[in-house]
């Protein structure tokens, strides 16, 4: 895969210095070199101590991926793929699945199922690297970068608050309809337990904006805007003010329901194109178990 920009600054400047500015890290650089890529400047092997001059051409050049060095198992449950190009991945993951591998799923996972789709489609030199990942109950969309460079350029997105997730909730409770709010709580760990989390003076900021959309006796249609990213956010700050999600048993939502797990959608997804700089939105339907429910609110 290769990339190319040429250099417009006025001054000479190390090649290494440039390749930093377009969020190349050393990491990748080491890649490259050690795995099989290039980098060119003006065509001919470049040197990232040798210093580059204005309207000059730096290519940069990636070496294939392998996925099996990390012993991932690709799994050929078909993916909800919503878009694709050359750089991104964006997928509508289903309730009960987790994003990555682990100790109890490790056969399949969000991950996994990219994996078998990368190798259905004989897609060389490609693994799969999520950039937004979800609860294994929670439903909706998940970003993934195709490549490397993709990935390394949504990281910097994601530690700007730059990428944008909206979520859809189902809340135990009535809300006044169309009612706006903030909860601005600290998040911690919970002392007995490696998940859970709860509100916590001492623990990381957190704040969550919600909206009702529709309210009635069997629960509440919130839309969700996280502005911070804390593990549990949205679950922790709705059962701090009474109003668990329905069907998330860790915080003391109600099963009797029929929704079996959590009540929680990302909904919406916006951010740039790594690569092209174009606004991306996406947008996931509910998924059923939600959508029914929402019908009888």
């Amino acid at each position: 895969m290769k990339f190319e920009w040429r250099y417009l600054g006025e001054s000479p400047i190390k090649l290494r210095s440039f390749l930093k500015q377009q969020h190349v890290s050393r990491r990748l650089l080491a890649k490259i070199r050690h795995e099989g890529g290039q980098i060119l400047v003006d065509g001919k092997e470049g040197r990232t101590v040798d210093k580059i001059n204005k309207q000059q051409i730096v290519t940069l050049i990636l070496p294939a991926e392998h996925g099996r060095k990390t012993a991932l198992v690709p799994s050929y449950v078909p993916i909800d793929v919503l878009y694709e190009d050359r750089d991104l991945l964006v997928v509508n993951k289903p309730p009960h699945l987790t994003s990555v591998p682990s100790q109890l799923y490790r056969d399949d996972s969000l991950v996994n199922r990219v994996c078998g789709y990368y190798e259905v489609r004989n897609y060389q030199g490609l693994v799969p690297h999520i950039v937004s990942r979800l609860d294994r109950d929670t439903s909706g969309l998940v970003l993934f970068a195709k490549h490397r460079y993709a990935h390394a350029l949504l990281d910097v997105q994601m530690q700007q608050h730059e990428i944008h997730k909206q979520y859809l909730a189902l809340a135990t409770g009535c809300f006044a309809k169309q009612s706006e709010f903030d909860i601005k709580t600290s998040i911690g760990r919970a002392p007995d337990s490696l998940f859970k989390r709860q509100v916590d003076v001492n623990g990381q900021e957190a704040s969550t904006h919600f909206k009702c959309l529709k309210s009635g006796v069997l629960g509440s249609l919130l839309l969700v805007q996280p502005l911070t990213g804390r593990t549990h956010q949205i679950r922790v700050h709705c059962a701090s003010i009474g109003h668990p999600l329905l069907g998330d048993t860790m915080y003391g939502g109600d099963l009797s329901i029929g929704l079996t797990r959590q009540a929680l959608h990302c909904y919406q997804l916006r951010f740039k194109h790594p690569l092209t700089k174009k606004s991306m939105t996406f947008i996931a339907p509910l998924a059923v178990d939600m959508s029914d429910y929402t019908k009888n609110i």
